[in-house]
C-alpha cells in the first residue's frame, strides 16, 4: 500500500506551545512547530495535516478519520497518553487496518514525573519516539517514509 498523506495529531496543551513552559517544551509555537512538519514531510513526498485539540473525542474522530480514508498517523497524545482507553480503543483500529500509528512525544516522559511513565497508547503503536523537541515529529515521518514509498 502506498500512502501520500500523514495526520498529525497533538492532543491537549499542545496548542499552548512556545508559551506553555518553554524551558520542557521549547519556544517553538504550535504554528511554526506545524509549519515545519508540513515542509518537512513536503521534502518526502508526504502531505502532511497538523491538527490539535483539547478534546478526547475530536481525536478519537480524527483516528476514525484516518481509518476511514486510509491515512498513517503521528500522534501526539499529551495528557490523554497516561489514561485514555477511549483513545486506545481508537488508536488500535489504526494498525488493524494496515496504517503506521507513531506516537511521539517532545519530551522523554520516562524521565519526568512518575504519572508520565504509562502509556495506554505504545502497546498499540507502530513505534514510538520521545524526548528529541519538535524533531520527534521529524523522526517519525521519517519512519513513516523508510516504510512508505509515496507515489508523486
Amino acid at each position: 500500500m502506498t500512502t501520500t498523506s500523514l495526520l498529525v495529531l497533538n492532543g491537549p496543551n499542545l496548542g499552548r506551545l512556545g508559551s506553555r513552559q518553554p524551558d520542557v517544551y521549547g519556544s517553538m509555537d504550535f504554528t511554526a512547530m506545524s509549519a515545519r512538519i508540513r515542509d518537512f514531510a513536503a521534502q518526502r513526498g508526504f502531505s502532511a495535516d497538523v491538527r490539535q485539540t483539547d478534546d478526547e473525542s475530536e481525536l478519537i474522530g480524527w483516528l476514525h478519520e484516518a481509518v476511514d480514508a486510509r491515512v498513517d498517523v503521528i500522534l501526539n497524545p499529551a495528557a490523554f497518553t497516561h489514561y485514555s482507553y477511549a483513545l486506545h480503543d481508537a488508536a488500535v483500529l489504526v494498525p488493524d487496518a494496515g496504517l503506521m500509528l507513531v506516537e511521539v512525544h517532545i519530551t522523554n516522559p520516562q524521565a519526568r514525573e512518575q504519572f508520565r511513565h504509562t502509556s495506554v497508547i505504545s502497546s498499540v503503536a507502530s513505534g514510538v519516539i520521545m524526548g528529541f523537541g519538535v524533531n520527534s515529529y521529524l523522526l517519525a515521518v521519517e519512519a513513516i517514509a523508510a516504510v512508505r514509498t509515496p507515489t508523486r
